[in-house]
């Protein structure tokens, strides 16, 4: 197992300088890791640094919310999109989840998930710390109906990322429909290997150099 290639290697503090971009743009060039995941502002930059490598570009929808409108969602998708970004990772409207208006959460995930149809990977935030077992259950079931491609952990700037035993839920519940990512917290490669045993396809983590040269 490359250990490399699962990795979405984050950036995503509030301060973050295009210094700091290009540092992390240079690390996931040189450790050929799966992605890097940015806010929207350095998409472009992104994008263009990465252009004759593997690396794909990946950035954050309705973040680390979720409460923005869908049509907010669907327009910053489509201007990733068109910066250059080939994943996108969207928050859900978890008041909503939390309120059962399971209908709302899926309509938002899927309008998304139309907006990068062919054009952009879905992974969709269900901020997993915030929800009961059952309410976990139910937002993977909303990202299975909504067409996106993955259910994923966690925002990492919450109560807390992810678990073992969310990835193991989120695995079960997912089956072969979706693909799993677990973020927020993963700082050391003991936790991100039991995170891919217990069934994540991809890790979000800003340790990713330390992971790789552990």
């Amino acid at each position: 197992m490359k250990l490399n290639t699962y990795i979405d290697h984050t950036l995503l503090k509030t301060d973050a300088t295009k210094a700091d971009v290009e540092k992390l743009l240079a690390e996931a060039a040189a450790h050929n890791f799966a992605s890097v995941c940015i806010s929207p502002l350095w998409v472009k930059t992104a994008a263009d640094y990465l252009a004759a490598t593997n690396v794909a570009v990946c950035t954050v929808i309705g973040f680390p919310q979720g409460a923005t409108p869908t049509s907010v969602k669907v327009y910053e998708t489509e201007q990733a999109i068109r910066d250059g970004a080939t994943e996108v990772d969207m928050v859900i409207a978890v008041g909503r989840l939390k309120e059962g208006d399971d209908d709302y959460v899926t309509a938002d995930i899927a309008a998304v998930a139309a907006a990068a149809k062919g054009k952009a990977l879905v992974k969709v935030i269900i901020e997993a710390c915030l929800l009961t077992d059952d309410e976990k259950v139910r937002a993977t079931k909303c990202v299975i109906a909504s067409g996106a491609d993955f259910v994923k952990t966690s925002t990492g700037f919450s109560t807390g990322g992810a678990t073992l035993d969310d990835v193991h839920l989120l695995r079960r519940t997912a089956g072969d429909a979706i693909r799993v990512k677990a973020a927020g917290g993963i700082r050391d490669k003991e936790t991100a290997l039991a995170m891919i045993e217990a069934g994540a396809d991809r890790l979000g983590t800003s340790a990713g150099v330390k992971l790789v040269e552990a």
